[in-house]
């Protein structure tokens, strides 16, 4: 992994806890990368860059909120003034959902799909020119397994992560020959907060940590894997554990993956 990532530019939003914290970790251990850590909260993301021992001339702090979408253009700048160039963007930032279609408000929805969708388009849009001038990079999406297929209680979130695939699967296409590579990663159960940030049919937090959560895939185990996905340069992998299963019924067994996901116990 080290030799893939080592002299680059990394940018990982979504980098003061979960899935982006522990990316930060890895990449500060294990390579000579430069990193720029992107959410909302600065003083967060300073904490998880000294708590992963990076030292000054290794990383910069760049907040910013995916819902401020129209401002992306100026942050991606700023986050090339940091070292000169960005290499890899990984976007990790995102909100989850708990609440079923029929009782969540249409604008938790809209909320679900300007955060995990319209925010990471934006901001994705925003630094491909620079990649491109620069003869090469790769973009790096976190999905959900919720982008391959739907569940209960996750209506609106499966619904923007779909859009992800979709969009994402067509820019691979259209950057082919800009060198531009893109990794779509598709996350099962992991050890993060996401349930207790998810969002209720009213747009309120959840609040509570779910039990498929707490017992999935630890968050330092995934970051490796996911690493070593985006460092091989896949178009597409998913990590977790058997749910992941749900990937290849959806191709293979369509009907039979329908009534095992009703059956499911997903809260």
């Amino acid at each position: 992994m080290s030799t893939y990532f080592n002299d680059k530019t990394v940018w990982i939003t979504g980098a003061s806890s979960g899935i982006g914290e522990a990316l930060v970790k890895e990449l500060a251990l294990k390579t000579n990368a430069k990193i720029i850590l992107s959410s909302r909260n600065a003083d967060q993301l300073h904490n998880v860059a000294e708590k992963a021992g990076l030292k000054n001339n290794r990383y910069a702090v760049l907040p910013l909120d995916l819902m401020n979408y129209k401002a992306m253009p100026d942050i991606a700048a700023q986050a090339v003034e940091k070292f000169g160039k960005i290499d890899l963007l990984i976007n990790n930032a995102g909100l989850s959902q708990r609440s079923l279609a029929m009782e969540t408000d249409i604008e938790v929805d809209k909320h679900l799909m300007e955060v995990d969708f319209i925010g990471t388009v934006a901001l994705t849009k925003a630094i491909l020119p620079y990649m491109i001038k620069d003869g090469g990079g790769q973009i790096a999406v976190v999905s959900s397994l919720m982008g391959v297929f739907g569940a209960p209680m996750r209506s609106g979130y499966a619904a923007a992560k779909h859009a992800l695939h979709g969009f994402f699967d067509a820019l691979r296409a259209e950057l082919y020959n800009d060198k531009i590579k893109v990794t779509i990663i598709c996350p099962g159960f992991i050890q993060t907060d996401i349930s207790i940030h998810a969002v209720t049919g009213d747009g309120s937090r959840q609040g509570t940590m779910d039990d498929a959560t707490k017992k999935g895939m630890p968050a330092d185990v995934f970051a490796r894997k996911m690493l070593k996905a985006i460092g091989e340069q896949k178009n597409q992998k998913a990590i977790g554990g058997k749910e992941v299963l749900g990937v290849y019924l959806k191709r293979f067994f369509p009907a039979l993956l329908a009534k095992v996901v009703r059956k499911a116990k997903v809260v």
